[in-house]
């Protein structure tokens, strides 16, 4: 199980993400270009120190992600507002890369044409999207328990 983000442009919520990635054990993907620079002070901030325990890999386009996926026989899976597949009914597989798009823009028309399905959080109907580090999380760990890769506790 991996977690791709795709052009993140928000320091705080890529800390976030990499936190909750590195404390499962899931490798991340950032596919690039991201809307800061990786040292910046807020993304260290959010993922303190837990960044020395991710498991980081940069792309520097959409392309080479894919290309990885396809080296790594692993299904991009994007979560997304737009799909219709409720994340808790679709069949999470242990080598899915989880996919969330932009936080200003969400994931273009390219990202969801390829991608092997996309899966979504219900949310009330008056409500656009949920926080992209909470959505990732919850639907992260829908994934890990369906697949039974939780890390083991100590």
């Amino acid at each position: 199980m991996r977690l791709a983000l795709f052009e993140p442009d928000i320091p705080q919520n890529t800390g976030a993400m990499l936190r909750t990635a590195a404390c499962l054990g899931i490798g991340v993907d950032i596919i690039e270009p991201a809307g800061f620079v990786l040292s910046d002070k807020r993304l260290h901030r959010a993922g303190m120190d837990y960044l020395k325990l991710a498991e980081i890999t940069r792309h520097d386009s959409w392309a080479s992600f894919l290309d990885a996926c396809i080296n790594n026989k692993s299904r991009p899976v994007l979560l997304t507002a737009k799909a219709s597949v409720p994340y808790g009914e679709f069949r999470f597989m242990a080598d899915d890369t989880l996919v969330v798009g932009r936080e200003s823009a969400g994931a273009p028309d390219a990202v969801h044409t390829a991608c092997g399905a996309a899966v979504r959080i219900p949310m009330v109907i008056s409500a656009r999207s949920l926080n992209v580090a909470t959505a990732a999380a919850m639907a992260l760990g829908e994934a890990l328990r369906q697949t039974g890769t939780f890390p083991q506790s100590l």
